[in-house]
């Protein structure tokens, strides 16, 4: 990521490259950003999130980028933009090789390889999408959605420059692949207008230095797209399939099938309903946030919450995230069912999400146990697995074995064990004050 050269797009959002990354924000209101609008504040304290992370695992961040940036967005994103949701997306390195995707709300990131262009759209996950991908022939782009809806593409004509390091104003960025040029024919075309100007903390080159430079390498060999399980919990769907394209996740032996289109919207809409209407008894926090009442600080943000209060239903939250053992993360916004091939399981058809995790044991069932969001609560079952679930509680040594079909609530710190993979559930927002 560092050396790769980035184009900026001209627009009206705000975009940020740093330690090798690409930040961007969308600006929701009127005219163009400034520097004290929400769109820059917010890309300010995500590009300092995104240098304490590439700070702490420099060899690829990703995976800590998006945990940091879940948490963000519990904590940080309400104070910085009150009652209007901040979209965002991050594009990093991936630790074993890629580039990691972390997206929330309307923002889409396109990756266009030799003949097959890839979408993950912000705006179809339950809450975010957390998605490792292997850096396509041509280019990654990272767009903030129009508001037709319509599936971004790559321009035809040059972005308004070179973004080196800092924050411009921007529809989006061109993450270019090695060799591929904003001047190749096929995106020959008039020119961006350069009036839109850059905010002015950036530092854009018009052309890309010599130093950046390189020559046209030989026509790419079609390859498979690597992908790894998302935090959203759904699974993108590639324009144009090609089957002789699998699909596979990242250091895992089993071909993951391509989704069916129907099966996938019905599990988007299933995503969306589920997280947003279900409704609890709860208290809210000085800042209006809802919270557990039987938790003495908030949820959401972690702020202490005054108990005295009396009940009332709330939209619930998502009530935290399970951690994967390689760093992957999944927001529990929504019902799950865990597994190495849950997507076709009849507990999707049953409205829940399917969580996919490469399991090489062969210890793994294809629908190995459920999560389920019950009030406050978060309870996991094993659904008859052949080798069992095993759960351990935090400062115990032993594992126990669960028993089929009955639920277990998980508390804070609780390891789940399936195959030979471990999740860890963690609060969004560890008290006191989210950490």
């Amino acid at each position: 990521m560092k050396e790769r050269q980035v184009e900026v797009v001209a627009g009206n959002h705000v975009v940020a490259r740093v330690a090798g990354a690409v930040v961007l924000v969308a600006h929701r209101g009127g005219g163009e950003p400034t520097p004290d609008s929400s769109a820059a504040v917010a890309v300010e304290s995500l590009a300092e999130l995104v240098r304490d992370a590439v700070e702490r695992q420099p060899e690829g961040p990703g995976a800590f980028i998006a945990r940091q940036a879940t948490r963000w967005l519990m904590k940080h994103a309400e104070q910085i933009s009150p009652g209007v949701p901040i979209d965002f997306g991050i594009l990093s390195s991936a630790e074993h090789g890629g580039m990691a995707i972390f997206l929330h709300g309307a923002v889409t990131v396109v990756l266009e390889d030799a003949g097959r262009t890839e979408f993950f759209r912000g705006g179809d996950a339950a809450f975010t999408v957390d998605r490792v991908a292997s850096i396509p022939s041509r280019a990654v782009a990272l767009f903030i959605d129009g508001g037709d809806g319509r599936i971004p593409e790559l321009p035809a004509g040059r972005g308004i420059g070179w973004l080196v390091e800092g924050i411009a104003q921007a529809a989006g960025a061109i993450v270019w692949s090695d060799g591929a040029r904003s001047s190749d024919p096929g995106r020959a075309g008039a020119s961006v207008s350069r009036e839109q100007a850059p905010l002015p903390t950036a530092r854009i080159d018009p052309e890309p230095r010599a130093a950046q430079q390189r020559p046209e390498p030989p026509e790419p060999a079609p390859h498979v797209t690597a992908t790894q399980a998302a935090t959203s919990m759904l699974d993108s769907v590639a324009e144009q399939p090609d089957p002789h394209h699998a699909l596979t996740q990242l250091g895992g032996t089993n071909p993951a099938p391509r989704p069916d289109p129907d099966l996938q919207r019905r599990l988007e809409a299933t995503a969306k309903a589920t997280a947003l209407t279900v409704k609890v008894l709860g208290f809210k926090c000085a800042r209006a946030h809802p919270s557990d009442p039987r938790s003495a600080f908030c949820t959401v943000c972690g702020m202490p919450v005054d108990q005295t209060q009396q009940l009332i239903e709330v939209v619930r939250p998502p009530l935290g995230m399970l951690v994967l053992d390689d760093g992957m993360t999944y927001m529990l916004a929504a019902d799950a069912v865990i597994g190495r091939d849950p997507e076709h399981s009849d507990a999707v058809q049953r409205g829940l999400i399917p969580l996919k995790v490469d399991d090489s044991s062969g210890g793994m069932s294809r629908a190995h146990a459920e999560v389920h969001l019950v009030n406050w609560d978060v309870t996991v079952i094993d659904r008859g697995s052949t080798n069992g679930t095993r759960t351990r509680l935090p400062g115990y040594r032993d594992w126990v074995r669960l028993t089929p079909n009955q639920p277990m609530i998980l508390v804070q710190g609780t390891e789940v064990m399936i195959g030979n993979r471990v999740l860890r559930y963690e609060p969004a927002a560890p008290p006191p004050f989210g950490g």
